[in-house]
């Protein structure tokens, strides 16, 4: 079965002003997201992608534009199953006014049992990011065989989803997992289990050095998790 190597887009302007963008229209690449998108061929030259597969969102197709420039034979298709989660009413608000949320401490500790209001749950998040990716592997090897390796640019808590899903780990536990922008995933897919081979690759270990102050969109400082992703490096 083939290998999917799963990036997720370059910080938004969104990620940068510390806001959880979700489905909000106009979310594009910051300078410093233009930069890692323009870096990625190079990062990834070394792959044969068969395949590149996109959310519908502005920051992962301008995230995968570069790629697309420096191979003309490729072409993106666009799966909205994999477009960021359905934040709802917390679509748009700043991530720090959202810890005081009550159910912030659900999406942290039992992120099973969140639903965002007037948006989905993120069992329902999983499931179909889940269900394309199997749909994908099934496409991609019927069309470019067992070996082959393609692309999906997504979001932040989607990629830590389906890493959660190919470790046979619940739900309950993907928090832990942190993928950062323009961050590299790769699973490799077989037919009796999936392994994980990569995970958040940027080459980049900035964001290693401890800070002086929290960074804007709250988070891992005290121990939470970035809903969304979180900005990585400053």
């Amino acid at each position: 079965m083939p290998t999917l190597i799963l990036v997720r887009h370059g910080r938004s302007t969104a990620n940068s002003a510390g806001l959880l963008a979700g489905w909000t229209p106009g979310v594009a690449l910051d300078e410093r997201g233009a930069r890692q998108a323009a870096a990625l061929p190079g990062r990834l030259a070394a792959l044969p992608l068969r395949e590149v597969v996109t959310s519908p969102l502005q920051r992962c197709r301008e995230t995968v534009q570069p790629l697309l420039d420096a191979r003309p034979e490729l072409t993106a298709h666009t799966d909205e199953r994999i477009g960021e989660a359905h934040y709802g009413d917390w679509s748009g608000r700043k991530l720090a006014e959202l810890k005081d949320e009550p159910l912030m401490d659900v999406v942290q500790a039992h992120p099973s049992a969140a639903a965002f209001p007037g948006g989905e749950s993120m069992r329902a998040m999983q499931a179909r990011a889940v269900e394309a990716v199997r749909d994908w592997n099934a496409r991609v090897e019927r069309d470019h065989g067992a070996d082959a390796v393609y692309l999906m640019c997504s979001h932040g808590d989607i990629i830590k989803s389906l890493v959660a899903d190919a470790l046979g780990m619940h739900l309950d536990l993907f928090q832990r997992i942190s993928v950062e922008p323009c961050s590299v995933t790769a699973i490799r897919y077989t037919r009796l289990r999936p392994f994980l081979v990569r995970l958040g690759e940027t080459g980049d270990f900035a964001s290693l050095v401890p800070r002086e102050e929290p960074p804007v969109e709250g988070g891992q400082d005290g121990g939470d998790a970035p809903v969304g992703g979180g900005a990585g490096a400053p």
